[in-house]
């Protein structure tokens, strides 16, 4: 690693110049860092915005999943089997999912040796349980807190190979060529100068990027995601990475004052829901106005728990969904506030002395709680028994669910899609690697835990192609400035422009409104006659994004550059959403889409709710969509928008750059059916100025007949990479 100063217009800006940065201190970042080590290539950093701040570190459920092989009693398993539960969920790439299952026993185990308290059998075996959308029992769980065990044993990891850590470091943006097809390296602000009035902008040039920055958690204002997440996908887009799956996303119920999953035993110990005025007054159990009877709706709760996210496939004949939109319609539409209440059994389902009537559950879920000896009480102790860790978890955190009912929404969870990477992780931008939930492997549906083992094998596979492909020195400071100069200039000039406006709102304000457009118009509901006046609202605050904030404090600087960035990913989230529907696409996943010849789900509900279900059509194809960066927040006749146009950029970068490169590896070494070239697109793509947007079949998962010394050969020859 080397560190630098160069000269940008009386700025003296540092530059650090290494191998590969990493981006990102939650599980997948780590592991990344640990993996990168641990196979040769020790030339590396993490760059973060805080070391303990992220999903990984701050989220969970009851029991929180990672799923894997089944490694226990006496049910057949494979790696193909697993691959395709994932394939089945539609929209996944077979190689993918071929990945993700091979690497799931190898990751698991990795987390095993280094201290994950995964629990096993007295004879050594990891037990598993069903989670959704899983067939089998290869779900494992180390409690309520599970990723965040993961981040604290990869972090001891790290910290023992003195990797460096570059804390307190927000990024800006990412470096890309020309032609953006090659990552160059980071501009990032760190946050202990900016605040102490210091210069703070820091360059990274580095070969390689590895992006575990995680999901886009700030777009939304509903959100289950730890407030510490934000995400950073819309400054990826603006360096020209695309987009996969973005329409698909998982959403939920989730406790507001505490953000925190009510998923598994939160739901299975069967609570009341009540819904209140704003002030908590005029309290009724509003789930028994829908539903046919008491029975329905206990055994409807019930599988809330393993059918946590919200899928329309599960609307009819009153399914566990309903419940979902119920709350939804509590909230948004009727403006009241919801409470999930331990205290007390549903009434209608309770015997006089108040016991849960357990006669009126179904087998699956009698068995259940029989097997789980709680056959008895009220939800809070039922959970205790059951899952005490669930129950001391809102304890913790300042909520006795003895005495306090606990407030509840319809949250965003979770972003099956993101930024698009071949079966090494690698994006359309050579040498930069999405890894995590940035990374959009999966597809409409995935089994509970999956994220968790994605983010590993992800990180692991993005590891193991830059030491055997991608082992080379930085570019010389005087190349990086002379690709790079533009880029960063555009970025300064953006922080130093805003300081000077009188007019305007601060950044966090703008961004909250924002907010509430995406949860209103990107979340479960949809509907095409909205969308397009969201996303140009959007449009038109970008372009102008200037001239709309006003810094009134020194942090103010770094939340405007996270606007720019909830701005772009909004925009292109909602303009994959619109696409999706413009093409015929359906009510899946986990988001209904308003239709006017659909049906609702129940009698009584609003015609926002007519809805008509997928029954698989667009499971064999995959969008994709990439973000023409021509919204830069620049008056676009301005003499400074045209002295940065990327237009000034040599035309011959990408030559010079390929010097930089391995001789040995061609681009045949990428999977070049991830280019998603117009040749390849189904004659139904939409492109416009902002946007170009390809619907591609996805690579098959196949059944190959696997030959020993053939495979030894090919990996022996690094054959494997190619």
């Amino acid at each position: 690693m080397q560190k630098d100063t160069i000269s940008l217009h009386n700025r003296k800006l540092l530059v650090i110049s290494l191998k590969t940065a990493i981006v990102g201190s939650g599980a997948a970042g780590l592991n990344a860092a640990k993996r990168l080590y641990d196979f040769g290539q020790q030339d590396i950093a993490i760059i973060t915005e805080g070391l303990k701040q992220g999903t990984s570190r701050n989220t969970g459920s009851d029991k929180q999943t990672y799923y894997k092989l089944n490694l226990s009693g006496d049910k057949q398993d494979s790696v193909y089997d697993m691959a395709e539960t994932y394939y089945q969920g539609g929209a996944m790439h077979g190689d993918l999912a071929r990945v993700e299952a091979a690497l799931s026993v190898r990751s698991f185990f990795h987390l095993v040796e280094i201290g994950v308290p995964f629990p096993h059998t007295a004879l050594g075996e990891y037990i598993g349980y069903k989670t959704d959308h899983d067939p089998g029992q290869r779900a494992t769980s180390a409690g309520p807190l599970t990723s965040h065990y993961m981040t604290e044993k990869l972090e001891a990891e790290v910290q023992k190979r003195n990797i460096k850590i570059f804390d307190n470091h927000q990024l800006a943006g990412v470096l890309v060529n020309s032609q953006e097809e090659q990552a160059l390296g980071l501009i990032a602000i760190d946050l202990a100068k900016l605040k102490s009035g210091e210069e703070y902008y820091v360059l990274f040039n580095c070969h390689n990027v590895i992006y575990a920055t995680g999901g886009p958690a700030h777009i939304y204002k509903t959100s289950v995601y730890p407030e510490s997440q934000t995400g950073a996908n819309g400054l990826a887009f603006a360096a020209g990475v695309k987009g996969q799956n973005l329409t698909e996303s998982q959403f939920g119920l989730a406790s507001l004052k505490f953000r925190w999953n009510l998923s598994g035993s939160y739901q299975q110990v069967i609570p009341r829901y009540l819904s209140t005025d704003q002030d908590g007054n005029e309290a009724r159990e509003f789930l028994h106005d829908y539903f046919a009877s008491p029975a329905k709706m206990i055994n409807a709760i019930f599988l809330k728990g393993y059918q946590w996210p919200f899928d329309p496939g599960k609307l009819q004949e009153q399914g566990s969904s309903l419940i979902d939109l119920l709350v939804y319609q509590e909230r948004v539409i009727k403006n009241r506030r919801v409470w999930l209440d331990f205290t007390r059994n549903p009434t209608g389902a309770s015997t006089s002395e108040g016991e849960l009537d357990f006669s009126l559950l179904e087998d699956e879920a009698y068995d259940y709680l029989k097997n789980s000896e709680v056959l008895f009480g009220t939800p809070v102790t039922r959970l205790q028994e059951m899952n005490q860790p669930a129950y001391d978890l809102y304890l913790d955190n300042g909520i006795d669910l003895e005495k306090e009912k606990l407030e509840i929404a319809v949250c965003a969870q979770h972003n099956n899609g993101g930024l698009l990477g071949n079966k090494w992780w690698e994006s359309n931008i050579r040498n930069f690697f999405p890894v995590g939930e940035a990374n959009g492997s999966h597809g409409v549906y995935r089994p509970g835990g999956s994220a968790l083992n994605s983010g590993q094998v992800g990180s692991l596979r993005a590891a193991q192609y830059i030491v055997n492909c991608y082992d080379e020195s930085p570019l010389e400071i005087e190349d990086f400035m002379k690709f790079c100069r533009t880029q960063i200039e555009e970025k300064v000039k953006f922080t130093e422009t805003i300081k000077n406006n009188s007019a305007g709102q601060r950044p966090q304000k703008i961004i909250k409104k924002f907010q509430e457009l995406m949860s209103r118009e990107g979340t479960i509901i949809r509907a095409q006659d909205s969308l397009q006046d969201a996303r140009e609202k959007l449009k038109e605050t970008l372009r102008n994004l200037q001239q709309k904030i006003k810094i009134v404090r020194s942090e103010d600087i770094a939340a405007a550059v996270k606007l720019q960035d909830c701005l772009i990913t909004q925009l292109v989230y909602l303009k994959a959403i619109e696409d999706y529907i413009s093409q015929g696409g359906k009510s899946r996943g986990s988001y209904l889409i308003t239709s006017k010849s659909g049906c609702k789900p129940v009698p009584g509900l609003a015609d926002l709710f007519k809805y008509e279900v997928s029954r698989g059509e667009k499971k064999d194809i995959v969008q994709t969509i990439k973000y023409h960066n021509n919204l830069s927040g620049f008056d676009e006749g301005s003499d400074y928008a045209q002295d940065i146009s990327r237009n000034n950029i040599p035309k011959n970068t990408r030559n010079n750059i390929s010097d930089n490169i391995p001789v040995n590896i061609s681009d045949n070494t990428r999977d070049n059916s991830q280019n998603n070239s117009q040749d390849n697109c189904k004659n139904n793509c939409k492109n416009d100025s902002n946007f170009t947007i390809d619907w591609q079949e996805r690579r098959p998962l196949k059944k190959e007949k696997l030959w020993f010394e053939k495979e030894w050969k090919k990996f022996r020859e690094g054959e494997i990479y190619q």
